[in-house]
């Protein structure tokens, strides 16, 4: 059986980080679960420069640190002609090339594709949080299984906003969910998860946040002092009771990722078998 090639556009940037092996073990269980060999490449983006080409089946673009806003960096346009040669790419065959992005992809897509505004936040969003699901997310087969609200692992310091309407519509493009209602704040709500095409979608959040592992992570002394000094010990203690909770981090976990992955070779077995 020819392994179902999949590649993992890593962009922290040799950042120290929990993604990718949240990613890996997604990726493990989905192999497990479907009982395909999975065949697994990684290209560093941004430290080195690489980027994938076509011959995969499924691509997972990571989050990562640093601004997402235009720059002289010389991987992005080597990211950004990747991206596009995907889109063409599914606009001209029949078997799709399916990617997932997530939070600093997902920042860096919407910017290229131009569907709103890409700016900093006047502060950090961190923590675990809600976020509301949409008419067309209550309907997205990847969002299936989520409550409204659901919770997530939020961490940016940029965010999209003040969406282009036309050109969402343009690209079929549809918002899938927001970050919460704050009527006493005077600031335009976040948009969380895009649906950009029937074969890629993004999250403005982490969906691979492993709730079990994070809260080990969370109570490690060193995590525990940065993110009291950073934010507060009410945020820490939250967080850790959040993470503790099956039905919020752990759930979101199981759902997002894992229906992306099965939907995509549920239509890559399809296809060959036709």
């Amino acid at each position: 059986m020819t392994p179902i090639r999949i590649a993992i556009l890593d962009m922290y940037n040799n950042a120290p980080n929990e993604g990718m092996r949240c990613i890996r073990q997604l990726l493990n269980r989905g192999a497990v679960e479907s009982q395909l060999a999975f065949h697994i490449d990684t290209f560093n983006v941004r430290a080195e420069n690489q980027v994938p080409d076509l011959s995969y089946d499924i691509y997972l673009s990571t989050g990562g640190p640093g601004s997402p806003l235009p720059s002289d960096e010389a991987w992005e346009p080597r990211y950004f002609g990747f991206i596009d040669s995907l889109l063409a790419f599914n606009r001209q065959h029949e078997q799709k090339k399916h990617l997932f992005l997530i939070c600093h992809s997902f920042q860096l897509v919407s910017r290229h594709l131009g569907i709103g505004l890409i700016s900093q936040r006047k502060s950090t969003s961190f923590g675990v949080l809600p976020v509301h699901l949409t008419e067309s997310g209550l309907a997205e087969p990847v969002m299936q299984g989520l409550p409204e609200p659901f919770f997530i692992v939020d961490s940016r310091d940029y965010q999209l906003t003040n969406l282009e309407m036309d050109r969402l519509e343009e690209l079929g493009a549809e918002v899938l969910c927001m970050e919460k209602e704050r009527p006493h704040v005077p600031l335009a709500r976040a948009v969380m998860a895009v649906r950009f095409t029937p074969e890629v979608i993004g999250t403005q959040f982490h969906p691979e946040a492993d709730g079990e592992g994070m809260l080990r992570y969370m109570l490690t002394d060193e995590k525990k002092q940065q993110v009291i000094a950073n934010h507060g010990e009410a945020k820490y203690y939250e967080m850790v009771r959040l993470l503790a909770d099956p039905d919020t981090i752990e759930l979101t976990e199981s759902v997002i990722v894992p229906t992306f992955l099965r939907r995509a070779l549920a239509q890559l077995g399809e296809l060959a078998a036709a």
